[in-house]
């Protein structure tokens, strides 16, 4: 939004933002009915499915306790509980990443591991239908006493993982599972009308899951009463009580319909806000869209990292104040930027405004992509923008939330391509594909065709089963028009537009735009082809100077991946230089162990009459693969 345009709004009554913008609801086009053919993710694919995978299963099952812990809570014969009291939702969150995964690559004995676990798990479930082995072994009259107890939460990625398992295979068992506790947790809160905070937010986005697999109007009911408590003084518990975190670290300080900061906890505000979104768009709520809005605007506007990561503060794993944006000691969990992905999906989906595209991708593609090894096995919790050798990718961890919940997001990244509505289809991500469309009761095999984000050639073949007027909608990525990036909190130094080209079956065509897509909307044919050609060039980006971290900083883009420069590709180091007048950026073929990349090659100064030298940069997603060495995002640019 540019800035008259953001001033307009706020000068408009709240409920009139989203009818001056004209939103378009939209639905996600499920990952069950995609085909990942591309050459940038399939591989990423296969290896969470060879390497992720069996690395999560390893440590479920030996090397923690989790997956002992619903096999002593089955056998009910008093047996100790071992690990964390969150423990359980690691084990969901597996699940529903090997669900995803099956779909993808289908494999024999990784469904037969899933299945052989889904049974242990069901036979952890109390007759009333309650399900969480640290109360199951410790001791039930203590449940539903503690809000930060994560009850809640292990519950919700219990149904999200249902619903995964259940679209992927067609087994219900866990699926199952997940209604009966969510029918549990109904009864004792919702029905009775006694209030509960949840500590840690998941329920509310798992709960529209459960609804709309299942049809059930309650559960969507439920998750609205779960956003509705926030705020009004119910929640107790640790949190509430430390007074460097209070409410606000819960986003529980206003009701959620009041909010219009982001606080806290980055993972949680994230799970909330999806939640909320998803609500949102259900009920028709402009109450949880406006706030959504405006919430949105504070994160993105000035407390987002330029690589789309959030939660710049390790003390609370979350926000401190606006601009606070340090790059060596950046936290930017790998699960807040899993949970960006997610908002900002929903976002779309509620307005179909294509400026939560540009940051879901940036998010996808730099923050959370990160977190991911080259190798498929090793993991970052956090996600700095510069090191002095002290980061290093990790096997696992004590809290292990960012390894499964990054392979999750990978193996469903086709959930994330196409948004629809009865009028036609939106391109929202640029990966190869195929799958299937039914518009106006006609069947539309799509596939899509590229080799983004290594350069922009888009190919989108079209085989309607007769010929059927709808629209096609691509997305025009920000980093091409030269808009702000986003909010103004980050800006191309290059203001000038760049252009793309459109073709339909070898004619070039003009398109009228909305809300940040090309409009095609025509009578499609058997054999029609879209050719849509964005320009890969390399853009200096940089900060408000309220980033103090950034100030004589640029970083480097190109497409919608941001560059580091680290030491393994410069001798070592990654800093003492400052960038040349006249860089000359180069892009170049290279390789980060087995990935094949684009790097960027540019000339500095060195400090102390070192001289002009070549420094080489690469995707930032790529750092830390080969050993701890330096690394920084923001390149110094001295006086020019």
């Amino acid at each position: 939004m540019k800035k008259s345009q953001l001033l307009l709004a706020l000068l408009l009554p709240i409920n009139s933002v989203f009818a001056q913008e004209s939103p378009v609801k939209l639905e996600a086009h499920s990952f069950s009915k995609i085909k990942i053919t591309d050459s940038f993710w399939k591989p990423k694919l296969e290896k969470v499915a060879k390497s992720a995978l069996p690395a999560s299963v390893y440590q479920t099952e030996v090397k923690t306790g989790r997956i002992r812990n619903f096999e002593k809570a089955g056998r009910k014969q008093g047996e100790t509980h071992e690990g964390i009291y969150y423990d359980d939702s690691d084990v969901y969150k597996a699940l529903e990443a090997i669900a995803y995964s099956l779909q993808n690559i289908p494999d024999e004995a990784l469904e037969q591991k899933a299945d052989e676990w889904i049974a242990k798990i069901a036979s952890a479930q109390e007759p009333d239908g309650y399900i969480n082995t640290f109360y199951s072994l410790t001791g039930l009259d203590k449940r539903w006493q503690d809000m930060e107890k994560h009850e809640d939460y292990c519950a919700g990625h219990l149904m999200e993982a249902g619903v995964a398992y259940y679209q992927a295979t067609g087994k219900r068992q866990l699926l199952d599972v997940a209604i009966r506790m969510a029918d549990h947790i109904d009864t004792q809160f919702r029905q009775a009308n006694k209030p509960w905070v949840s500590g840690h937010e998941e329920i509310e986005l798992a709960l529209v899951k459960l609804y709309k697999v299942t049809g059930e109007e309650r559960y969507l009911q439920l998750a609205d009463w779960f956003l509705d408590q926030r705020g009004r003084g119910y929640g107790k518990g640790a949190i509430w009580d430390k007074p460097e975190w209070g409410p606000k670290y819960a986003q529980d300080a206003v009701p959620v319909k009041d909010q219009k900061e982001i606080t806290g906890h980055a993972v949680r505000a994230m799970y909330l806000y999806t939640g909320a979104a998803d609500v949102a768009a259900a009920k028709n709520d402009l109450g949880y869209m406006n706030a959504m809005k405006t919430v949105w605007e504070d994160v993105v506007y000035r407390n987002m990292y330029v690589t789309g990561g959030i939660g710049s503060s390790g003390s609370n794993e979350g926000f401190s104040v606006d601009y606070d944006l340090p790059n060596e000691n950046a936290y930017s969990e790998t699960c807040a930027s899993v949970g960006m992905v997610f908002w900002n999906q929903r976002m779309n989906l509620l307005e179909g405004q294509s400026q939560y595209i540009d940051v879901l991708e940036r998010s996808l593609y730099n923050a959370a992509l990160d977190g991911l090894s080259l190798s498929g096995d090793r993991f970052f919790y956090g996600n700095p923008l510069a090191s002095s050798g002290q980061h290093n990718r990790r096997e696992w961890f004590g809290t292990a939330c960012c390894p499964s919940n990054i392979s999750r997001l990978v193996a469903s990244v086709g959930d994330y391509i196409y948004a629809k509505n009865d009028s036609g289809i939106w391109v929202n991500l640029f990966i190869g594909n195929q799958t299937e469309f039914e518009l106006s009761g006609t069947k539309v095999p799509v596939e899509m065709k590229t080799n983004y984000p290594w350069d922009g050639e888009v190919l989108i073949e079209l085989n309607p089963a007769n010929p059927t007027r709808f629209e096609v909608n691509l997305r025009i990525p920000g980093w091409i028009t030269g808009e702000p990036v986003p909010g103004e909190l980050y800006s191309f130094l290059d203001e000038k537009p760049t252009n793309f080209y459109l073709e339909v079956n070898g004619e070039k065509v003009q398109a009228p735009q909305k809300n940040g897509y090309l409009v095609l909307d025509r009578e499609w044919k058997k054999g029609d082809k879209i050719s849509y050609t964005l320009p890969m060039e390399v853009r200096e980006l940089q900060s408000r100077p309220e980033v103090l971290a950034n100030q004589g900083r640029v970083a480097i883009q190109r497409g919608p991946l941001v560059y580091c420069v680290e030491g393994a590709d410069n001798g070592g180091m990654a800093t003492d230089f400052v960038l040349a007048s006249t860089p000359g950026f180069e892009v170049k073929d290279y390789q980060v162990l087995d990935e094949q990349v684009k790097a960027i090659s540019f000339n500095v100064n060195g400090l102390n009459n070192q001289g002009q030298k070549t420094l080489t940069a690469i995707p930032y997603y790529t750092w830390a693969n080969r050993g701890p060495n330096e690394m920084q995002v923001w390149i110094p640019v001295g006086q020019k």
